[in-house]
């Protein structure tokens, strides 16, 4: 096991309460903690998705998997700079990614049907929209405005995404989820 000195220890202890002081009161980079450790699940969803699908259609939809798991691990990236651009510490190890997604992995998910694996890739991308939209308006509040043109960048790619997914199961993009949206505000 590797020894730290007290100092590096006092330093991440430092970071810790600094990040749970963020997760009380919303900033923009907390938020954007959250949709790094998203992407990282997405990451494994896809990944999931990929190696399992069935079907007529597997070879395509492996394919599309794929090259969408691909495109997610370069914004994994592009997050993690963005975050250290503004002076922030992104997510890095497996337990705050764990702690911060929205995301959930289930190992019985390699047994759905196509479509179902497709329409949870869906559900996953609009969930983490939710936290795009959140990130992007603190990133404004806070005069940051490199780091929400970056999240603007990012919503649209998974809107784009999200476009396409939905296509593959004959729906338009936004069908099944804006109704879910607005049953959440009637509680």
């Amino acid at each position: 096991m590797t020894e730290f000195s007290e100092a590096i220890t006092k330093q991440y202890a430092a970071e810790q309460a600094q990040s749970e002081a963020d997760h009380h009161t919303p900033t923009a980079g907390a938020m954007t903690n959250h949709i790094l450790s998203n992407h990282v699940v997405l990451t494994n969803r896809l990944r999931q998705a990929q190696w399992f699908v069935k079907g007529p259609n597997a070879l395509q939809l492996a394919a599309a998997f794929k090259a969408t798991n691909a495109a997610n691990n370069e914004w994994i990236d592009r997050i993690a700079q963005d975050l250290l651009d503004e002076d922030e510490i992104p997510a890095n190890i497996t337990s705050e990614y764990s702690a911060w997604t929205m995301l959930q992995e289930h190992g019985e998910s390699k047994y759905l049907d196509a479509d179902a694996l497709v329409q949870g890739i869906v559900s996953d991308l609009n969930t983490d929209n939710l936290f795009v939209t959140r990130a992007i308006a603190l990133a404004q509040k806070e005069n940051r405005p490199a780091f929400a043109a970056e999240l603007v960048q990012l919503f649209g790619w998974n809107n784009r995404q999200i476009r396409q997914y939905q296509a593959l199961l004959g729906n338009t993009a936004r069908t099944g989820l804006d109704e879910e949206d607005d049953d959440d505000d009637e509680d």
